[in-house]
């Protein structure tokens, strides 16, 4: 079963409570900085375990002590509220490991 489209009204009342995510067409998207590049490694391996558990798996982008992901839902067409759920896991894991 598909998740539902969030409308861009809804978008915008999660992108409240989600600092530094940006809407891009379909996608959210955020940069993380980290002290060094294990950081952003461990960083990265906590998103792909939370990810590969809920099925939901965002575009990730790896530049040493940066890392960008892009999340976006291609089977509802859009965003959904598994894309704000990944975001805000996200920002917790990152507060986790220290930027």
């Amino acid at each position: 079963m598909r998740a539902p489209k969030l409308s861009e009204e809804e978008i915008y009342q999660h992108l409240a409570k989600l600092p530094g995510w940006i809407h891009e067409g379909d996608a959210l998207s955020k940069t993380y900085h980290f002290k060094d590049f294990s950081h952003a490694l461990g960083f990265v391996n906590q998103v792909a375990e939370t990810s590969e558990a809920v099925n939901h798996h965002p575009d990730i982008l790896i530049r040493y002590n940066k890392v960008t992901l892009r999340l976006t839902t291609h089977d509802s067409g859009g965003l959904t509220l598994n894309d704000v759920d990944l975001a805000a896991a996200s920002d917790d894991f990152a507060d986790g490991i220290g930027l």
